[in-house]
């Protein structure tokens, strides 16, 4: 409070001798300083000012400490020196005297500095006086100003909070943003509690201060002897002034709570339309009572809250119908592959009642195999999911039948372009034999594939993809291009929807870029990979599902070379017949089943001969060796009729007729399975483990 820029002092040469009456008349005392000798002479009203008697003073400015407070001299020593140094001509300064009966006063001071033609200071004359009223003006002024100052502040937080509110979707993120510093700490408040009502009760959902929860106070009634129970009950406020008061109206709950060092606390209702849906409490430990203007603050903040309250409370109940429906859509439960550890995983989006239609199957398969499917309907709504379950049916029907990968995704999409909707649907299925660890995929507008190898590192496996589903029977292009892979022991394939890889701002391929670093860097169990990478998409947030599937094929025993043999024979080819004999002939003597070479070539050549001659397309002969209880050989004859083959009498000079009866002897078991419009006939042999 220095008046640096105050105007000099327009003073006589022989002044103090004649001091201006002017300055007398002002309750103004006058001094003048002689810097050489360091006296300082001031007027009997200058000694009036500083509470001296005449004869208490003895010119030295030192006398004068036992007026002016430490601080409050060092102060002003520090302003005259500074303004001695820089050549200043005149200072001015606020400073307090301690007066007789120990009280402070405000005192004001002025100074003139003169000096001679070098530019030395020789003298210092001003004036003292009495600013007790000016500075009380000033102080009313000043109070008055801080009074406008915390009501528009008052008024501001409600504004901000108001504005932070908007944007919270759960009853915890209302409690954030009230808990938050732009939040009702500004209004003074230590801390705040707050309950809902359910079912005629009050349910605590934020209790106040770290360790401040009262034991039996989880759940009240509406008609105990709380706070909150008593603004639910009346759907009025409730201020609390006073620790007394708190004391003497509320017995049961202030016993445990005066540690907190509670002064005062308001208890406002939230009703939302027309109904108590809650209360809130704010606890104050620096203050009593409140004024009429922060009443009516806290009421209208108070109401603003329940509105919040409110749509956070449907948004919840939306978001638990949305991901209830959506989980009964989904399986539910994953059925235990022999030779594969698989993971599923299924995050909802953060848009309440809007659901997906991702979704993930398992399907087993005969022969050791198994169908893994990942999708994702068109839209986010009630319909989609409709789509879904029907679509997620129908395909693991299709696949149970038999039909290869490719007529699988067809005949879904012909189902899907025949239903009542518009959504089409991506889809990846992956159809893997555990045993060879032969994977065959197929793609329907979807995202590629992931394989991670035993070593960590992940790559993108490009598949050739036709049209959505529904879209291609729409155009009438049901062609689907099957790729076929191989998944070594400890190979991990990943399958997921968009959801996992898209992220705002970012182009599909470093997303998924970024998806391949946090596999290769995650961890080896299925399981736990499985959730991690949940748990990110969980943070990053976002509008769309996330659905995934992790399929790692066990290492049970070392890999067999040649594990799988499969020869295509045409009708009329006797090439392709004799090449089918010898790669028979060559397997079993490569796969130690020397033994019954003989047996399990006569068996092939029957079924192969029968496809030929039964049916008016060619044959597709595979074999191969399982593992598990007992090692098997399994040999398959898949053709495109329909016609189940069924044992006939040969009779005594009948040449056909014998060879269903020729397998069922040599053959350990057989059967028949449905291929899509085909059938596949098989049969197994057992033969010796290998050393």
């Amino acid at each position: 409070m220095v008046d640096r820029g105050a105007s000099a002092l327009a003073l006589p040469d022989d002044w103090p001798a004649h001091p201006d009456p002017i300055l007398a008349l002002n309750r103004m005392g006058s001094f003048d300083w002689d810097l050489d000798t360091g006296l300082m002479q001031m007027d009997a009203q200058a000694h009036e000012v500083f509470d001296l008697c005449p004869e208490e003073y003895d010119g030295r400015p030192e006398t004068l400490s036992r007026r002016v407070p430490g601080t409050e001299g060092i102060r002003l020593d520090t302003l005259v020196s500074q303004a001695l140094k820089d050549g200043s001509e005149n200072y001015g300064a606020y400073f307090r005297i301690r007066c007789r009966d120990g009280s402070l006063r405000w005192t004001h001071t002025q100074g003139y500095i003169r000096r001679d033609e070098t530019g030395r200071p020789r003298r210092i004359i001003g004036i003292v006086r009495d600013a007790t009223q000016e500075l009380g003006e000033r102080a009313a002024r000043r109070e008055q100003a801080a009074q406008d100052e915390a009501r528009r502040q008052q008024t501001n937080v409600v504004q901000i909070t108001t504005a932070a509110l908007a944007h919270a979707r759960t009853v915890q993120d209302v409690i954030d943003v009230l808990k938050d510093s732009h939040g009702l700490t500004h209004l003074g408040a230590t801390s705040l509690v707050m309950g809902l009502v359910e079912a005629g009760r009050i349910r605590l959902v934020a209790e106040g201060p770290a360790g401040s929860f009262v034991p039996g106070t989880m759940v009240t009634r509406i008609d105990e002897q709380y706070p909150m129970s008593e603004a639910v009950r009346t759907l009025a406020p409730r201020f609390i002034d006073s620790p007394e008061d708190f004391a003497e109206s509320y017995p049961l709950l202030w016993p445990h709570i005066t540690d907190l060092k509670i002064t005062s606390a308001a208890y406002l209702p939230l009703i939302a339309q027309a109904r108590p849906i809650g209360a809130m409490g704010l606890l104050y430990n620096d203050r009593r009572g409140f004024s009429s203007e922060e009443r009516n603050v806290l009421v209208a903040l108070g109401s603003s809250i329940a509105q919040s309250l409110q749509r956070a409370m449907f948004y919840e109940q939306e978001k638990d119908l949305a991901q209830g429906l959506q989980q009964a859509m989904l399986p539910r439960s994953i059925p235990n592959v022999p030779g594969a550890d698989i993971a599923v995983r299924y995050r909802s989006a953060s848009l309440g009642r809007d659901i997906g239609g991702d979704w993930y199957d398992v399907i087993p398969l005969p022969g050791g195999r198994v169908g893994a499917v990942i999708g994702d309907v068109q839209g986010h709504d009630t319909h989609a999911a409709a789509v879904m379950g029907q679509l997620r049916i129908v395909l693991r029907a299709y696949a149970a039948e038999g039909h290869t990968p490719a007529t699988v995704m067809a005949r879904a999409s012909v189902f899907l372009h025949e239903l009542d909707t518009e959504r089409f649907a991506t889809c990846l299925y992956a159809e893997a034999d555990l045993s060879t660890g032969v994977v065959q995929l197929v793609r329907a507008g979807h995202i590629d594939p992931l394989i991670r190898d035993n070593d960590g590192t992940c790559r993108r496996q490009p598949v050739e993809g036709g049209l959505p589903l529904g879209l291609s029977a729409l155009f009438g292009r049901l062609e689907y291009p099957v790729e076929t892979v191989e998944l070594d022991p400890g190979q991990t394939l990943v399958l997921c929807t968009d959801g996992l890889v898209e992220q705002p701002g970012i182009d599909l391929d470093e997303g998924m870029h970024t998806l391949i670093e946090l596999i290769r860097s995650g961890p080896d169990d299925v399981r736990d990979l499985a959730d991690r990478l949940i748990d990110v998409a969980e943070e990053r947030g976002g509008d769309d599902d996330v659905a995934l599937l992790a399929l790692r094929r066990r290492g049970a025993g070392p890999r067999q070379s040649g594990g799988r043999l499969q020869q295509h024979v045409a009708p009329g080819d006797p090439e392709a017949l004799t090449e089918a004999r010898h790669m028979i002939r060559a397997a079993v003597s490569a796969w130690g089943a020397g033994e019954r070479a003989d047996e399990v070539e006569l068996v092939a050549d029957e079924l192969i001969t029968n496809a030929l001659m039964h049916t008016e397309g060619s044959a597709i002969v595979t074999l191969r060796v399982l593992s598990g209880p007992g090692r098997r050989l399994r040999a398959e004859v898949e053709d495109s009729s329909s016609a189940l083959p069924r044992r006939r009498e040969a009779g005594e000079s009948g040449v056909s007729g014998r060879g269903l009866l020729l397998v069922d002897r040599l053959a350990d078991v057989w059967g028949v399975e449905a291929r899509g419009g085909g059938k596949c006939v098989w049969c197994e042999f057992l033969v010796p483990e290998r050393d």
